[in-house]
């Protein structure tokens, strides 16, 4: 539970009454990308409700129960966090903003490559090219929605192909526990060999592919691999 002093004001207003509450803008981000693991009693800073919360002053039962139809907390905070606005300063929104715009162009230069090299773009090509859409990112706003709207307004500036490889390995044994921590979420099927080799075949986004073998070559120096 982050401390008072660190927490942030998350309101939301209904029938001209203002409500808040205070949290953890750091978890919010998390929790709104979809982190299930993230409770709402671990965001709150406490457990209470405030129509000032710099004042202190808090909603009666009678109010809570108008805008919310409960006065359970939980509930109350769940329609809050979804609906309202969170109040950062601006360091804190330029700090998420960039973080989140990271993760964006990351994500898009390894499942996309160029379709004229069958190689990713460079991550400071997509930055460039995300510059100059003025796209506004939303460090609150779920990133597999924003990724898709980012990934349309870059299409006509650069050329972006989503598609998949399928690579076969071969791994010696010994180094089996290594290589399957790389390779075990892509794994489509995988066998022992009779010499003690370990064979698998994986399907991953084409822009993971030189990071993905340069990976597991990191780990078994000898494996052998081929694109499908």
């Amino acid at each position: 539970m982050v401390s008072l002093d660190d927490a942030v004001i998350a309101r939301y207003e209904k029938y001209g009454m203002r409500f808040e509450i205070l949290v953890d803008p750091n978890l919010v981000e998390s929790w709104k990308d979809g982190n299930t693991d993230i409770s709402l009693d671990k965001i709150a800073a406490i457990d209470e409700v405030f129509i000032d919360s710099r004042a202190g002053e808090r909603p009666t039962s009678s109010d809570l129960d108008k805008a919310f139809q409960t006065s359970n907390f939980n509930e109350i905070a769940f329609k809050i966090l979804s609906d309202g606005e969170i109040q950062l300063t601006s360091s804190q929104r330029k700090k998420m903003t960039e973080s989140k715009k990271r993760q964006i162009i990351q994500h898009i230069q390894s499942n996309a490559i160029d379709p004229k090299t069958k190689t990713p773009h460079p991550l400071t090509r997509i930055e460039i090219a995300l510059d100059q859409t003025r796209f506004s990112i939303d460090p609150f706003k779920n990133i597999d929605i924003q990724i898709k709207e980012v990934i349309k307004l870059l299409k006509p500036l650069i050329p972006l192909s989503f598609e998949n490889s399928r690579l076969a390995f071969r791994i010696s044994g010994k180094n089996y526990g290594s290589v399957f921590k790389i390779l075990s979420k892509y794994k489509e099927k995988d066998d022992w060999l009779e010499n003690g080799d370990w064979a698998c075949i994986i399907d991953i986004p084409a822009g993971l592919k030189g990071e993905i073998i340069s990976k597991v070559m990191s780990k078994d120096s000898e494996a052998e691999y081929r694109e499908l």
